[in-house]
């Protein structure tokens, strides 16, 4: 047994390393070499292979707007301030309830200051869509962006009413991409009046057509605040904002919320 144990060892170490035949794991360092040489050759041709392909798509790619694009022919909606699951519950009574509100409000606000908007926008004509083409190969780029000023929200801006009107039991909510907010009519006796800003609730055709983000550096999407003037208190209230205009569908088969925003708000005066 010691013998072939003895043997069998013998051969490990020969196969591992053969001094006579100078064979690391039985092959020649000349094989190895060939071995290695190959290796390196394929990959750098996979390496190659990949980057060319990579070269070609990159060629037929624009820069500014997306060669294709699964888009809905209804945008989202969306509402400041963010809430708990689109929940926007707070105490009148209870400062720290809404603070949290207020706080997202003022951040989410910040780049609409008026000063900021002079600087960086151009003060369109209103009513009519803010062309910008490109001159045939030639990009018309950075394209310029129409003001839209935190004051055009008036009581809903924050800087008549710093709170947003949450301290008297009357938020503000500011909707984005929405023609105009509509509640849901089983809900409609306890929402009360309600105030728009700008005026009608509207989005001015000068904001549009968007040219995306690159394109675009400085445009500012435009708001429509909704204040709720004599909710019900102390009950839920089932808000539904949606888009409407004559020139998007109504909603989408692929999405059933495209177009629309349902959110809940609840007033407590304790």
């Amino acid at each position: 047994m010691r013998e072939d144990d003895r043997k069998g060892s013998s051969e490990w170490r020969d196969f591992f390393w053969n001094p006579r035949t100078h064979e690391l794991l039985g092959r020649t360092a000349a094989s190895w070499g060939l071995i290695l040489l190959f290796y390196l050759i394929f990959y750098l041709f996979l390496a190659g292979m990949f980057a060319l392909t990579m070269y070609i798509m990159l060629l037929t790619l624009d820069d500014y707007k997306p060669t294709w694009q699964d888009q809905l022919s209804t945008p989202g909606v969306m509402i400041r301030p963010k809430g708990n699951q689109l929940e926007i519950t707070f105490s009148t009574s209870d400062t720290e309830s809404w603070d949290g509100f207020v706080h997202n409000l003022n951040t989410f606000l910040s780049p609409y200051n008026d000063s900021y908007q002079v600087q960086t926008n151009d003060n369109c004509a209103p009513d009519e869509y803010f062309i910008q083409e490109d001159s045939g190969e030639v990009r018309n780029n950075p394209k310029r962006s129409c003001q839209f000023n935190r004051t055009m929200l008036e009581e809903c801006s924050g800087v008549l009413d710093r709170f947003y009107g949450y301290d008297k039991g009357q938020p503000c909510i500011l909707i984005k991409l929405n023609r105009v907010c509509q509640p849901l009519t089983s809900d409609l006796d306890k929402i009360g009046p309600l105030a728009y800003y700008p005026p009608n609730g509207t989005f001015n055709l000068m904001y549009y057509p968007y040219y995306g983000k690159k394109a675009q550096v400085n445009y500012t999407q435009p708001l429509v605040a909704v204040k709720f003037l004599n909710a019900s208190l102390n009950t839920d209230i089932n808000v539904e904002c949606k888009v409407t205009s004559n020139t998007l569908a109504v909603g989408s088969d692929r999405d059933k919320f495209a177009g629309r925003v349902s959110f809940k708000l609840r007033i407590n005066d304790k």
